[in-house]
């Protein structure tokens, strides 16, 4: 650089390579070549050069100036860069609102009680005015004495809490506001980076900045953890003092809010003296504070500490049965995705009042029919058909020793109750319930109905037939109408299991669920209307949006006159027939009911305007009761005794007018093969010798054939009408599940008719001239019943 300086000296004009217009000194033109490189680069050097060296001023870049300002400037660049780095990885701005934690469930009833919880979940969500100022105050002085003062993130906490830990030679005190502790409870992991640290300081800042420091406070006193499976202050008070907020001491209060920092630590149940010594700082603070006087901290100190523990009410499940079937639908209403990120509150149909109602019913009726009638099981569903809300479900006996839901999962046969849909088309079809059919010996392509008491009345109207579910009649009237507009009417009305094209069909052969079929009555009590059942009304997201709501549409399944003549008719099959335990003593009751063969499955499904209701008794491995449906019909009864206290009585629609009734459904008459019919007088001679011969073809045993002589001769006047709570007179059995066949072998159908159950109830006397029974000395069974239920 000297050289080239010298240089300009001698020649400050010209450069040229040639040396030509200066002296005669010349420069290498290697040399030459890399100065007119240079200059072209750096235009004002030489004029720059020569100022520095007339004033002795240094280059800028030795400037300390120069490196600081560079320094700054970088640091700028790279803070901003680090925040929006982090920024990257933070929540969205609308996740702040979040008031759950993630990987939690929370399942409420329709009144906003609490059923189930999963996860890190709070059971109680108070807002911030049902909690005690002090309990706030005793968390504030503890956890965040600038709380109010600070914007996320207090320097002047973090730089006392340090000197504090400083002169304890421990940790005693924490930097984190409450802020922060809020944003990693709802957001991050408790690992110990800087990262983390980083993010929670940014979160913090972004938090405050979306909410008020009453909504932090509150998501905060509702979230943090307090030790032996505590969250939220409202848990805490219930496990350590079995207590609520509200009536805490404040001695309590200051334990409870000690807690936060190491809950395992401080824990009064497991470290005493250490939760004492907590609490007592708490006080001091409060007092520095001036939350409190020195004679209330003083007289909180002598307090004893005395715990009075209970287990967290989180754990707890209320109706295991439904809330275990909402788990299982929740996937047809949200994403994948949404149900693993948690933090979800689905609120839900259930009535509590009437779930505990009928958990009653069902226990009663195990404890008592059924130790006497051999049923171990029992299922009740409850539905408000006009939007198809469930609001009680009991799937079984013990949920704790067996999960499987037997108003969901428990495909039965439904019996006799599966008539309704076959007479529901006949009445669509335009039939009048006055048509008559004849109740006689009937066989078709090999297929032989039988009523259950083997007995044949000729000719019956369809009203008749199905108070008293008689069963050829029901199966003539199928043929009548076809399979298929069956079919089609039982699908639209509810049923969602597969139906088979059999002449069994009418008498209930194919298996279906409660749920469904109770479901599908629904619709005669809305006029022909069917809203899809559901147990779920909203589904919240951590931020308490709603992002599900029940929208189910009600559909036209059947028409409203044909709905309300088959109203009509079950009505009296309540009032006049089978059905006659399910009165009720103010308001009209219609219904049907149903067993299977050897009373396998016993039924009723009723149902008022407002509610239909269903029951199913029997044994998971399909053993034979000695009960009948009249048993189910009783513990509808007793259901709905309870359930309809205060409840508006609203009637059912009038019977409308049968003449000039078009028909909305159009018939498919079945054309049998083969179709013998025969009269009752030639079936009188052999009746005893083809009931043994059917008794055997279908395996059934002695006791079976003993129980069918001795119902014979207990009904025959059609116009009876059982008495309320009367058990001892409704139909017997069901169909069995064999389908036809093509062979020319006949089978025969028993299922339940007008013929009274099975076995005696509790209440019954044997009659004087009942065949085989009048001479014979009571049974074991017979003697240990009690005389009363």
């Amino acid at each position: 650089m000297g050289k080239l300086t010298s240089w300009f000296k001698r020649r400050p004009t010209n450069l040229s390579d040639s040396g030509q217009g200066g002296t005669n000194e010349s420069l290498p033109p290697a040399y030459l070549a890399q100065t007119r490189q240079l200059l072209s680069k750096m235009k004002i050097l030489p004029s720059k050069m020569r100022v520095n060296r007339a004033t002795g001023a240094r280059p800028l870049y030795r400037r300390i100036w120069f490196w600081a300002g560079l320094g700054v400037g970088g640091g700028i660049v790279a803070s901003i860069y680090g925040i929006s780095l982090i920024d990257r990885t933070l929540p969205d701005q609308s996740e702040l609102n979040a008031v759950f934690r993630e990987q939690t469930l929370t399942i409420k009833a329709a009144d906003g009680t609490i059923l189930q919880q999963q996860g890190e979940a709070t059971r109680e969500q108070l807002k911030l005015e049902q909690i005690p100022d002090n309990l706030k105050k005793a968390f504030i002085a503890s956890e965040d004495r600038r709380f109010r003062q600070h914007n996320g993130v207090d320097p002047q906490g973090i730089v006392r809490a340090g000197l504090s830990n400083l002169r304890s030679q421990g940790v005693v005190e924490g930097g984190s506001t409450i802020t922060q502790q809020l944003t990693r409870i709802l957001f991050l992991k408790q690992e110990q980076t800087i990262w983390r640290k980083l993010k929670e300081v940014r979160l913090a800042q972004k938090m405050e900045q979306e909410l008020t420091k009453d909504q932090i406070l509150e998501r905060y006193l509702n979230l943090v953890y307090l030790g032996s499976g505590a969250y939220g202050v409202a848990d805490a008070a219930w496990v350590y003092f079995s207590k609520s907020p509200d009536q805490l001491s404040l001695a309590e209060m200051a334990t409870i809010a000690g807690l936060a920092p190491a809950p395992s630590l401080y824990a009064p149940d497991k470290n005493p003296e250490a939760a004492k010594r907590r609490r007592d700082l708490v006080l001091l603070r409060m007092q520095e504070d001036k939350v409190i006087t020195p004679e209330q901290r003083q007289a909180a100190i002598q307090e004893p500490l005395t715990l009075k523990s209970s287990s967290p009410k989180r754990v707890q499940v209320e109706s295991p049965y439904f809330t275990s079937y909402i788990q299982k639908e929740l996937p047809k209403y949200v994403s994948a995705n949404v149900l693993k990120s948690g933090g979800l509150v689905v609120e839900t149909t259930l009535n509590p009042s009437w779930q505990k109602v009928a958990e009653e019913a069902v226990a009663k009726t195990l404890r008592n029919q059924g130790r006497w009638e051999n049923f171990k099981q029992a299922a009740m569903v409850a539905i408000d058909p006009r939007n198809g809300e469930i609001k009680a479900m009991v799937g079984g006996k013990d949920f704790g020793k067996n999960q499987f839901n037997r108003v969901t999962q428990a495909q039965r046969q439904p019996g006799s109750t599966f008539k309704g849909f076959v007479y529901a088309t006949a009445i669509a079809t335009g039939k009048s319930p006055y048509d008559s059919y004849e109740d006689a010996p009937f066989v078709v392509d090999g297929y032989e109905p039988k009523n259950y008491s083997e007995n044949f009345r000729g000719s019956m109207n369809i009203r008749d037939a199905l108070t008293r579910s008689v069963n050829i009649v029901a199966v003539k009237v199928l043929i009548d109408v076809g399979f298929t507009p069956t079919i089609k009417l039982a699908h639209d009305m509810g049923i969602k299991s597969e139906l088979k094209p059999t002449y069994s069909l009418a008498l209930g052969s194919n298996e279906v669920n409660l749920l469904e079929l109770t479901s599908a009555y629904g619709s005669f009590a809305t006029q022909g209307l069917h809203a899809e059942p559901h147990g779920i009304t909203r589904i919240l997201n951590r931020q308490g949006k709603v992002i599900w709501s029940a929208n189910f549409k009600s559909k036209r399944a059947l028409d409203a006159d044909s709905a309300a003549i088959m109203t009509w008719m079950l009505r009296n099959v309540v009032e006049a027939g089978t059905g006659g335990a399910a009165q009720l003593d103010n308001r009209a009751v219609a219904g049907k009911t149903g067993t299977s063969d050897e009373a396998r499955d016993l039924w009723f499904i009723g149902y008022i305007p407002q509610m239909v209701t269903g029951v199913w008794l029997g044994n998971d491995d399909n053993r034979p009761t000695y009960g009948s449906s009249s048993s189910a019909a009783y513990t509808w009864h007793e259901f709905m005794e309870k359930a309809v206290e205060g409840m508006p009585v609203e009637k059912f629609p009038k019977r409308p007018k049968l003449d000039g009734r078009k028909g909305t459904i159009k018939a498919q008459s079945i054309k049998p093969k083969q179709m013998l019919n025969r009269s009752i007088a030639s079936n009188d001679d052999d009746s005893e010798g083809e009931s043994a011969r059917n008794s055997d073809e279908s395996g059934s045993s002695r006791r079976r054939r003993s129980r069918r002589s001795y119902s014979q001769e207990e009904q025959q006047s059609s116009d009876y009408t059982p008495r309320r709570r009367r058990r001892d007179r409704s139909e017997s059995s069901s169909s069995n599940s064999s389908s036809e066949s093509s062979t020319p072998r006949r089978r025969s159908r028993r299922v339940e008719s007008d013929s009274p159950p099975p076995t005696r109830s509790r209440r019954e006397l044997p009659p004087a001239n009942s065949s085989g029974s009048s001479s014979s000395p009571p049974s074991w069974r017979d003697r240990l019943r009690p005389s009363n239920q």
